[in-house]
């Protein structure tokens, strides 16, 4: 029997996960990341002694500082817009994971994103609930060995196979966005952390037309009202060298060219322009055609149809039609 090791936190993601790993006929060994509290934990091992799993807790919590929550700070303060889960998924997650899988002989390692992965490559899950985009920094070696069991699947069809199969974790709240910031409150959590930028202006065509409360309260795309009698600005791009955010209208957050920092190809880093689509945040709806070139140290991405509102810090993530072919960070220019 093969085996794999699966991310188990106890939710109904990763509950439904094991259940289909197992009817794959994998023998599901489970990983408890633990980096929140003693409840969380006592849910996750309760969960897996129901339904047969050997799970193993790991206490990643000094990992998780430095390799998350310490660039994430960094970036704040920069002015940037991170996105957590994108740090964590390579570096932290699906490595721990994988030193697991060695350490009992597991071929594969499985969580509940919904993706799906084939031949060593990742593709895009259901449209409805596509975490593809979340993976883009994953290694090749990582994708290589890992296996998205709910790819196939909307989260609402896999509430209601946790719901057939009887699981405790079908009527689950989904989990937070930020596991370490339970309480959502980010400017907190940062201010507890750093010492806090500073008051500073809002520019709009050049003209100061208010000050602003820091560079960490904001990011790129965001409406600001009450600034100019009644029109709607929108920020577009935070400048933490001056200490000024910049204002425009929605017609001009709209850019053709992304540029990337960092990029973690997926495939054979290409040694001419490829076509491709391009994501710039995991919630946008645009997804528009694309040529895509590496430029020394960076990537340019040149888009048919315009994306709203790069913002610095996000991660713009390239695909051939469903297939995940990487992604770097955005970069101010």
């Amino acid at each position: 029997m093969s085996k794999v090791v699966l991310g188990f936190s106890g939710g109904v993601d990763s509950a439904v996960s094991a259940e289909l790993l197992k009817k794959q006929g994998f023998q599901v060994y489970g990983l408890y990341l633990d980096n929140t509290d003693e409840a969380a934990r006592r849910s996750a091992v309760t969960a897996a002694e129901q339904r047969g799993i050997d799970l193993k807790v790991l206490d990643v919590k000094a990992q998780l500082e430095e390799r998350v929550c310490r660039p994430f700070t960094e970036a704040y303060l920069r002015g940037e817009t991170p996105n957590p889960c994108i740090l964590c998924n390579p570096t932290l997650k699906f490595k721990s994971l994988m030193e697991y899988a060695d350490a009992v002989g597991a071929e594969f390692v499985a969580t509940g994103h919904y993706a799906r992965a084939a031949g060593g490559r990742i593709y895009k899950g259901r449209p409805a609930n596509d975490q593809s985009y979340m993976l883009c920094r994953l290694t090749r070696q990582q994708a290589e060995r890992a296996l998205f069991p709910l790819g196939d699947y909307e989260k609402a069809q896999v509430r209601q196979l946790a719901e057939e199969l009887g699981l405790p974790a079908a009527h689950k709240p989904d989990s937070m966005e930020i596991c370490f910031i339970p309480d959502k409150d980010y400017i907190g959590w940062l201010s507890r952390r750093a010492a806090m930028p500073p008051e500073g202006d809002f520019v709009f065509h050049g003209q100061v037309v208010g000050r602003h409360e820091g560079i960490h309260r904001y990011t790129v795309g965001q409406r600001r009202p009450g600034l100019m009698d009644g029109r709607k600005v929108y920020i577009s791009r935070i400048d933490p060298v001056s200490n000024r955010i910049e204002l425009a209208l929605w017609e001009e957050l709209f850019q053709t060219e992304v540029t990337a920092r960092d990029f973690n190809w997926l495939i054979e880093p290409p040694r001419s322009p490829i076509c491709a689509s391009v994501r710039v945040r995991h919630t946008k709806w645009e997804n528009p055609p694309c040529s895509a070139a590496v430029e020394g140290d960076r990537v340019r991405i040149r888009c048919v149809e315009p994306v709203r509102a790069p913002a610095a810090g996000q991660s713009a993530v390239l695909y051939d039609g469903d297939q995940l072919l990487g992604g770097g960070f955005i970069v101010s220019e």
